[in-house]
């Protein structure tokens, strides 16, 4: 069998894999030349689509020979009969290892431009290639796929050689090959046209695939809502820049409070955003402070001020609502924003309109002071394992709620949550704190463990 081009397999593989659509499967292109088939597959069964990362361990003095891979999360395949036979050494192997880390963190920060991947927590992985020479870089993501959460694991791709599809065979829940052919000698033979694919084409049908997949819709047939808004505070005296995402059938809001010397275009808020949309959930980031107002720092730190706003606009939502009756509303805060979140959530309480519940990132929960006893939301509160100034804050803090809440601690994370797969933690850890308490699981996710939990 040979194909046309890229685009063609993933055409054919689409109808090899529509047993899959019920399972809601995310579909994970392996870059560059496995986007273009995924982008297909990913049309075809209207799933998420996104890049799993991983790189090639090639012989110092022969990189083109591979003796093994390398994947996000540390998973590492290793081909000892290569390892045997070309002599590398430990030495060799953690060199070879240290450069092509750093190319896996370029390359997350290139395809997805900050965004966290896509959760596979609890899900069907279809990890999908254009074509399978000697497995190994299929094996490490099929790995990696499994180590993020991956119920089911089902390697899909339009051509290998017998023996690879044998051996890969029994890695994964499920093999999809199209072809076979005994007489394989390299992927590029099968296509007529097997042109490079570039970073930039691998960036743009990611940008396509979120943009073309369908909404799903939700009871009664809502429709999504989404665009900026402008929200009035201080009785109407001031407008505040918002941007809304709420997806047909929410069963939730969750507001945003930025902390100090950010906004709402924080690159690590709208990246957890965009994981509570994708499972479901509605967000609303907005500004606490006018452009003129953030010029004086201390505005930043008075967080009962920002915490009256953020309650101004939470009953502007609920009065605006766009369904028959106003959506739960949850806050996340950050830094200084987890202050004046909490103080909202006090305050919400006293006048019996509860918040649903209240995430804090890299917070700074201390500031809310004399408030923390009366909140009543769910407050789950994550720090970084290395942010250890914040991480004592937070602990008196915790102990001074009397609401449900916990601790969880991201190992190996500073304050900004920058180190790899941080941020995917914390992302995840919202995710699931916002569906439990909204009474399920958008997306069909299953919770995982949180990371070193702890506190009362």
């Amino acid at each position: 069998m040979r194909f046309d081009d890229r685009e063609d397999a993933g055409r054919q593989l689409a109808q090899r894999l529509e047993y899959l659509r019920g399972d809601h499967p995310v579909v994970l292109g392996l870059p560059r030349g496995g986007v273009p088939v995924a982008f297909e597959v990913a049309r075809a069964l209207g799933a998420p689509l996104d890049v799993i990362l991983v790189r090639k361990l090639g012989v110092p003095y022969h990189r083109e020979l591979g003796f093994g891979a390398i994947g996000e999360g540390g998973v590492r395949v290793v081909r000892d009969d290569i390892v045997r036979m070309s002599r590398v050494d430990e030495e060799d192997l953690a060199e070879v290892q240290r450069s092509e880390e750093t190319e896996l963190v370029r390359r997350a920060e290139r395809f997805r431009g900050g965004r966290p991947r896509v959760p596979l927590d609890g899900r069907t992985a279809v990890v999908v290639d254009d074509g399978i020479a000697t497995g190994s870089t299929a094996s490490a993501a099929c790995q990696v796929a499994r180590a993020h959460g991956a119920a089911r694991v089902v390697l899909a791709v339009p051509v290998a050689p017998p023996d690879a599809a044998t051996a890969l065979s029994a890695e994964v829940d499920d093999l999809v090959c199209l072809s076979t052919p005994a007489g394989f000698s390299a992927v590029g033979e099968w296509y007529r046209d097997f042109a490079q694919t570039s970073d930039d084409e691998v960036v743009e049908l990611l940008r396509r695939s979120t943009a073309e997949r369908p909404q799903n819709p939700g009871p009664g047939g809502a429709r999504a809502v989404t665009g900026p808004l402008e929200l009035p505070v201080d009785g109407g005296r001031v407008t505040l820049a918002g941007d809304l995402e709420l997806p047909a059938g929410a069963p939730g809001l969750v507001v945003f409070a930025h902390g100090s010397g950010s906004s709402r275009l924080s690159p690590r808020n709208r990246a957890v955003a965009g994981v509570l949309t994708e499972a479901g959930l509605g967000t609303l980031l907005f500004d606490l402070l006018t452009p003129a107002e953030e010029q004086d720092r201390a505005n930043v730190f008075a967080v009962e001020p920002l915490a009256r706003r953020l309650t101004e606009v939470t009953r502007w939502l609920r009065r605006e609502s766009p369904g028959p009756a106003p959506l739960p509303v949850c806050y996340f805060g950050a830094s200084t924003g987890a202050a004046a979140a909490l103080w909202a959530a006090a305050d919400a309480a006293a006048s019996g309109t509860d918040i649903a519940a209240v995430v804090s990132r890299g917070g700074r929960p201390d500031l809310a002071g004399p408030r923390l006893p009366e909140v009543t939301a769910p407050t789950l509160l994550v720090v970084g394992g290395h942010d250890e100034t914040v991480l004592d804050l937070n602990r008196q803090a915790a102990g001074q709620l009397t609401c449900e809440r916990q601790l969880a601690v991201v190992p190996g994370a500073t304050h900004l949550f920058e180190e790899p797969g941080t941020l995917d933690a914390v992302a995840e850890l919202a995710r699931d704190w916002f569906a439990e308490h909204l009474g399920g699981t958008p997306g069909g996710h299953r919770a995982p463990p949180a990371p070193t939990p702890s506190g009362p």
